[in-house]
């Protein structure tokens, strides 16, 4: 960290990314971490277990004291702000402007205010279809029209900051297809590796969408699939960088890979062959469905970021034998 002696707050700390950050930084030998989350009756707790902090509070206490005053919490020298609904579905669109988006302001004013280096989750899904480009560099963000209302809520911090001049003292992070231990939580937010697995489990065989599109064979839609622990340790980079510049960075294996590549690396990850049924895409998911996704990360590695990536089939070996498999989270 550039500051190693400061304190770390993670929003969403029980959650997939945010346990998996936490995981990390312990790691690091951190463990004077702050940790809000919403833990209510799913089992995301469940990824705390391992992991070590000094301190947990409800989001919306946190939220509330640091409303009230400000100063009540103490100083951090990093804020993570990864805590959000990243539900694509969710239709309740006052729910995500005030959780995604005012929540987000909030804390970014109140990080600032005390110094603290402020890195919060944005998300690929701001890019929509890709119809106008998902390149970090394009300074015309206004021009994005992200396809669903979670979407569409980070897409109204980036330009919130933007306008507000943010940009150049905050990082977002734009996770494509982020999959990986601790998201058994997620219901069906869940990585197709997890439902996958869980299907493989059940009935010997995956299903997975056609498509309505013919420039694209079922099966062959492509999307950017990258490993959990390759998504923390670029986050993380941004806070161990001396330099405190900002901005938005794509966060993603660089590459795509077509559905099939991926189930059939799940399969042999088993040692089984595969077999895959391919199944109607239901209709509220046509139009807002993202044929194809693959980030550019050529700006992350021009900040430093020089660690390579863990291949496809590796990571998904990884996840699948040490943790699906042996039913384990990240720091068992």
């Amino acid at each position: 960290m550039a500051n190693s002696n400061g304190r770390i707050l993670v929003t969403g700390g029980a959650g997939f990314i945010g346990s998996a950050l936490i995981w990390a930084l312990n790691k690091r030998g951190f463990t004077d971490i702050v940790v809000t989350d919403i833990l209510g009756q799913e089992e995301k707790w469940r990824n705390l277990v391992p992991l070590k902090f000094s301190d947990y509070i409800e989001a919306d206490v946190f939220r509330k004291k640091i409303h009230e005053t400000p100063s009540v919490l103490g100083k951090f020298a990093t804020v993570f702000h990864l805590g959000a609904c990243s539900a694509t579905t969710e239709k309740n669109a006052s729910y995500l402007v005030d959780n995604n988006y005012e929540t987000t302001k909030e804390l970014a004013g109140w990080a600032l205010a005390q110094q603290a280096r402020f890195i919060y989750a944005s998300s690929a899904a701001t890019y929509g279809d890709g119809a106008r480009g998902m390149d970090d560099k394009n300074d015309n963000i206004s021009e994005l029209r992200p396809l669903n209302m979670y979407g569409y809520s980070k897409h109204m911090f980036d330009l919130y900051a933007q306008r507000h001049g943010l940009l150049d003292r905050i990082v977002g992070v734009k996770y494509f297809n982020v999959f990986g231990p601790n998201e058994d939580h997620k219901g069906e937010m869940r990585s197709l590796v997890n439902k996958a697995y869980q299907q493989i489990l059940s009935t010997g065989r995956v299903q997975l969408f056609k498509s309505h599109k013919p420039e694209y064979k079922d099966g062959e839609q492509m999307r950017d699939f990258l490993y959990v622990k390759d998504a923390v340790e670029m986050t993380i980079h941004f806070a161990e960088t001396a330099t405190g510049g900002g901005g938005l960075y794509n966060l993603g294996s660089g590459e795509a890979n077509t559905w099939l590549t991926l189930t059939n690396a799940i399969f042999s990850a088993l040692g089984k062959n595969p077999k895959i049924d391919f199944i109607d895409m239901p209709e509220v998911l046509r139009g807002k469905y993202q044929y194809y996704t693959c980030a550019d990360i050529s700006k992350l590695r021009a900040s430093g970021y020089e660690k390579p990536l863990t291949p496809l089939s590796e990571s998904v070996r990884d996840y699948v034998q040490n943790y699906l498999v042996a039913g384990k989270k990240l720091g068992e």
